[in-house]
């Protein structure tokens, strides 16, 4: 199985873009800014440049790791790495030959990038919210985002990786 970087470099963008949309006034921005003690003014002073930087960076940190929880071929590849023996590869050949595109769609990798939302995403920010003293209404717009941003995310590494 080749690793596609352009394919996560893509999947980087989907945290901004959909952070854009979600976190817009009229969507999300507005009860976010409220439950986080957050106003216009607060956020005007930060530095975008490095703020949309590093979420890029991040974003593809976590279609790096995404990609290995959405495509099942991936846990077949590693636990067969480092062994290069004739039998191995042929071994794999037919495997991927017989495997390679099972459970590869869109939808598939959505269903997974939306359960890793809420059994990895979810309690990290719980957790992270409950020590900063913040409501349910925080934890819930930032879980939704971040089940959103996975699972269109998983969609498309699995349907294109």
């Amino acid at each position: 199985m080749q690793l596609n970087f352009w394919l996560i470099f893509v999947a980087g963008l989907i945290p901004l873009i959909t952070g854009f949309i979600w976190y817009h006034p009229k969507i999300f921005g507005n009860a976010w800014m409220r439950s986080a003690g957050l106003t216009e003014d607060s956020l005007k002073g930060g530095k975008m440049g490095l703020i949309f930087g590093l979420t890029y960076l991040f974003g593809c940190i976590l279609a790096s790791a995404l990609m290995t929880i959405v495509i099942h071929q991936m846990g077949f590849s590693s636990a067969l790495q480092g062994d290069t023996s004739a039998e191995t590869t042929a071994y794999m050949k037919q495997f991927f030959e017989t495997y390679g595109n099972r459970f590869r769609t869109f939808k598939h990798g959505a269903l997974h990038g939306t359960i890793s939302g809420l059994f990895i995403a979810m309690p990290v920010l719980g957790i992270c919210a409950l020590f900063e003293r913040k409501n349910f209404k925080y934890i819930a717009i930032h879980t939704g985002y971040w089940m959103l941003t996975m699972a269109l995310m998983g969609g498309v590494l699995c349907a294109y990786m």
